[in-house]
């Protein structure tokens, strides 16, 4: 990262900090020596105030004053003198009286051995202050002359110590300790900075993750930062677009199912009407056949006109039957149809039905066995299950040859029970096993159109069968069929 935030931070921190030390250098360099003679003048003036109240108060002989004066000649470093009209000395602070008589006589009469060399720096109605640079010792000094209210004149002045000097040492110093300053500030700097920006990285790291789709980056500070609080904001919007996109893909994926849920219906539909079609193609010829013959009057013998009359009687029968099947299984396949599961006797249902149908199999010469059992209750549709045992008791008979015994039985497994029915025949062809089961497939169509059959009946089983999630089957044997089903107990 060529302009990162942690070089950002250092350079804006070196940046000020040059500036500042560069502003106080010039401050120091414009201002440092002003200030300092102006604080030497206050001090001046207030010694002169000191000691004209004393002269004011009549307490200069005191050892008070004596005392308060040494303090202020010790503290500022000042050097005075004061003379009474007759020139007699009152007060002094240094050995060099004739000196600083001098220079006070000096500055009464304008006697200056240099003119140039003495600065006016301030002047009163009792006093004057200014700078001058002594030519013997080549020393600046600032002093105040001038006479107190009781007549008496005096001198007082200070040393300004080299004030050039004090600067510059002052800004040298400032120079060694704004470096050292700015090179310690910028290596705490640059470690701050780094602590900051090691979250934001990461967090950076994760959005980048987020943006291929990778959710399992999750930002793990728990610090109480504004950056720790963006960084469980972005993991709750990892979270919630991580749902987002996997209620998106649900919903795709059920968009995608219904396609092509509709697709097969279309295609189921236009296979329905081609079956139908086809199917009924035969019914339907032989009733207007046998109709045109009535009505043209082909044969005249009430026998004939009666036979003409039952196989269109009989075809009309067939071709209910038929659609009635197919409407079925129509709303089965296109989950029209709800599966209402109930709790009842299997057993029950299966006997009261071979009861019903007991005419049918004795007017074919057929013996149905049906072992005695107790009650066995399954869970599934009543009226669904009854029709699945139906068409499978129905293919029985209509198959059943050889000795023609139909055996029903009930067989209990582990939470489940097994419902067969064997008929005594030919076995199906092993290449038709896997085509039983779908719509209008017939074994054999010539006998299958003897019975009425339309090749629908074990398509309803698949269905019904299915809509319940149970398990179906057949099993051939050398002399017959098994067809079976088996439903829940508990």
């Amino acid at each position: 990262m060529k302009y990162s935030i942690k070089k950002q931070f250092g350079m804006i921190f070196i940046g000020l900090m040059s500036a500042t030390i560069l502003l106080c250098w010039f401050i120091n360099s414009t201002f440092l020596g002003r200030y300092y003679i102006e604080n030497k003048k206050q001090v001046l003036k207030n010694a002169y105030t000191t000691v004209n109240r004393a002269f004011s108060a009549g307490k200069i002989l005191t050892e008070e004053f004596d005392i308060q004066l040494q303090k202020l000649i010790e503290k500022y470093n000042i050097s005075l003198i004061v003379l009474d009209t007759d020139s007699q000395m009152l007060i002094t602070s240094r050995n060099d009286q004739e000196t600083m008589s001098k220079r006070l006589w000096d500055n009464f009469f304008h006697d200056f051995e240099s003119e140039d060399e003495t600065v006016i720096l301030e002047k009163g109605e009792n006093y004057t202050i200014q700078r001058i640079m002594d030519p013997r010792t080549k020393t600046e000094y600032i002093e105040m002359w001038g006479m107190f209210d009781n007549g008496n004149i005096y001198l007082f002045r200070t040393a300004l110590e080299g004030i050039r000097d004090s600067v510059a040492i002052a800004n040298r110093f400032l120079a060694y300790v704004g470096i050292a300053a700015v090179i310690i500030s910028a290596a705490v700097i640059l470690i701050v900075a780094g602590k900051v920006t090691e979250p934001i990285l990461e967090l950076a790291e994760i959005s980048e993750r987020m943006a291929g789709l990778d959710f399992e980056a999750k930002y793990c500070g728990n610090s109480r930062t504004e950056i720790a609080l963006l960084g469980h904001n972005i993991n709750e919007l990892s979270n919630t677009l991580e749902k987002t996109i996997c209620e998106l893909k649900t919903a795709n994926n059920e968009l995608q199912k219904d396609i092509e849920k509709k697709n097969e219906i279309d295609g189921m539909r236009k296979e329905f009407l081609s079956n139908v079609s086809h199917e009924l193609k035969t019914p339907i010829a032989l009733i207007q056949g046998y109709a045109e013959g009535l009505k043209e009057g082909i044969s005249d013998d009430a026998e004939s006109r009666e036979f003409y009359c039952d196989v269109i009687v009989d075809e009309a029968s067939k071709m209910n039957n038929m659609v009635k099947k197919l409407l079925t299984l129509n709303q089965l396949e296109f989950g029209n149809d709800v599966v209402a599961m109930e709790r009842f006797d299997i057993a029950a249902l299966v006997s009261n039905y071979i009861q019903s149908a007991e005419i049918l199999a004795k007017q074919k010469g057929i013996r149905v066995r049906l072992e005695e059992t107790a009650p066995v209750y399954v869970w599934a549709d009543e009226f669904k299950t009854e029709e699945v045992f139906t068409n499978y008791f129905s293919n029985a008979i209509n198959h059943a040859s050889g000795q023609k015994v139909i055996d029903v039985k009930l067989t209990k497994m582990e939470h489940k029970v097994r419902v067969s029915v064997f008929n005594t025949g030919e076995p199906i062809p092993e290449e038709s096993l896997p085509h039983i089961w779908e719509k209008f497939y017939k074994v054999d169509k010539a006998r299958t159109r003897e019975y009425g059959g339309s090749g629908v009946g074990l398509s309803i089983v698949k269905a019904i069968m299915e809509s319940m999630n149970q398990d179906y089957g057949v099993t051939n044997y050398d002399n017959g069929v098994e067809f079976w089903f088996e439903l829940e107990t508990n």
